[in-house]
């Protein structure tokens, strides 16, 4: 039987409808695109696809058992391995992970491996009414920081070996970075509540609004009988640039307007917590939170959005996918050039800060690429005397998050590195004894599937660890 060359299109909204609405984008693999696709797997002898995947997922029996009509046992066999599947099959940037490693992608496209495995989570979702089995209680007690992908992997693999597990929680929602910052388009909510709703019916307590290293600190939950700790508070302190006008009302830090608007519901008539909507917006980066932030912006209502980034379309850091569906909606990708300064004026009518004003537009200089840097990607270089303004009224910086140093700094003993990551060893150990750390808090911003690896490795060794204590 002869391969199918290209993998099954994922069925989008239209462009121009998705673009005034909050649901979905990709519409997911109905049961019959996802045999077809599944039919395309060669079942490879030496499983290249699993080594790519940092959670090792087994890729080959999950899809094969898809080819058997068999969906169900398709999800037992990833949720072995993964404890966030309908999560992973949506926002994980597979093309650069097990895909990357497909053996058919050498002559054709690679397997849609990450479209069939949110096939598979989302007929789960669906169609299972089986409640997962809670274990005996082993009596050890863990402490979990942080309830993104890293802290709620770790809650779940340990859950499952009878701790009993309490994650602690800064925000008033669980789910971390899944729930403030990616967009209800690309991640319904509803997915992130339901994951998080399973973990629970296995034993994990959730408490929200406990902010540890201000209600709890680490030396506290130890003195609580926790007799491990894993740390998992992310990465959500905002990069700036320190460029003048950044203080400017109608500047945001990706990070604040992504929660303004996911977490807090922004975007409803009367909301909560205000956000400026419509006007030109610039989103300065080339990442995935860029993409978010510049896609939210549309949504809200703006009326013109440009992505702003220092170097070429080659070197964008974005999904390829979120890219493209970024240009189908309208934005405009103004590549090859920095910000140098916010430009705004007073209004003295405001009764707020009357030292900051508003935002009336950006100063940019343009670019063109040098050298390569230490990272192999070629530096970019401003092009003297090749400034210009761009009319815009909200400027939004997606230019990175760095750790929290709140834990650090009330932390005696903890051990981090110069850009504020948790220091651990190859287990996952910190400085501290029963101290462990991953995801973001470790590495800095990076991507759901490696916390929830880092996660993995944290329940690992913490079971090894109180296995062992006497």
């Amino acid at each position: 039987m002869a391969i199918e060359p290209k993998k099954h299109e994922m069925p989008t909204q239209d462009p121009l409808v998705r673009a005034h609405n909050f649901k979905e984008v990709a519409l997911g693999y109905t049961a019959s695109i996802a045999l077809e696709e599944a039919k395309r797997c060669l079942n490879c002898k030496n499983r290249p696809c699993v080594s790519g995947c940092p959670v090792n997922v087994n890729i080959p029996d999950f899809i094969q058992e898809i080819k058997n009509n068999n969906f169900e046992e398709a999800y037992q066999i990833i949720s072995k391995s993964s404890t966030l599947p309908a999560v992973c099959g949506r926002v994980c940037p597979q093309e650069s992970q097990c895909e990357s490693k497909c053996t058919l992608g050498i002559k054709f496209e690679p397997v849609g491996i990450g479209r069939l495995e949110r096939f598979v989570a989302d007929y789960h979702n669906e169609n299972s009414k089986a409640k997962p089995t809670k274990l005996p209680d082993n009596g050890h007690k863990v402490a979990i920081v942080g309830s993104g992908p890293s802290g709620l992997t770790c809650a779940g693999d340990l859950a499952k070996l009878g701790y009993k597990v309490t994650v602690f929680e800064a925000l008033h929602t669980a789910g971390g970075v899944l729930v403030y910052g990616i967009p209800e388009f690309r991640l319904p909510k509803k997915i992130v509540a339901k994951e998080v709703e399973t973990l629970k019916e296995l034993g994990v307590d959730v408490e929200t609004n406990v902010v540890i290293g201000k209600t709890l600190t680490i030396d506290e939950l130890f003195s609580m009988g926790y007799e491990a700790i894993f740390v998992g508070s992310g990465a959500g302190l905002p990069n700036f640039m320190n460029i003048p006008g950044e203080a400017l009302q109608g500047v945001y830090s990706a990070n604040e307007y992504l929660t303004r608007s996911n977490l807090m519901k922004s975007y409803l008539d009367d909301p909560v917590t205000p956000i400026m909507k419509g006007g030109k917006v610039a989103v300065v980066g080339g990442g995935n939170v860029a993409m978010d932030a510049a896609r939210t912006a549309l949504r809200l209502g703006a009326d013109k959005v440009y992505i702003v980034y220092r170097r070429s379309m080659e070197e964008l850091p974005a999904r390829k996918e979120e890219v493209e569906h970024a240009m189908e909606e309208g934005i405009e990708f103004k590549l090859l050039n920095n910000p140098v300064e916010i430009i705004g004026y007073n209004n003295p009518d405001d009764k707020r800060d009357p030292k900051n004003g508003f935002v009336t537009g950006m100063k940019c200089i343009k670019m063109e690429l040098g050298e390569p840097d230490q990272k192999g990607r070629r530096r970019p270089v401003p092009i003297e005397g090749s400034e210009f303004v761009l009319d815009v009224d909200t400027v939004i910086m997606a230019i990175g998050t760095s750790p929290n140093p709140l834990i650090k700094n009330t932390t005696k003993g903890l051990e981090v590195n110069n850009h504020g990551g948790i220091i651990v060893n190859e287990a996952g150990l910190t400085s501290r004894e029963g101290v462990y750390a991953g995801g973001d808090a470790v590495t800095g911003a990076a991507t759901v599937i490696s916390a929830m690896g880092a996660g993995k490795l944290g329940a690992k060794s913490i079971h090894e660890y109180l296995s062992n204590k006497k």
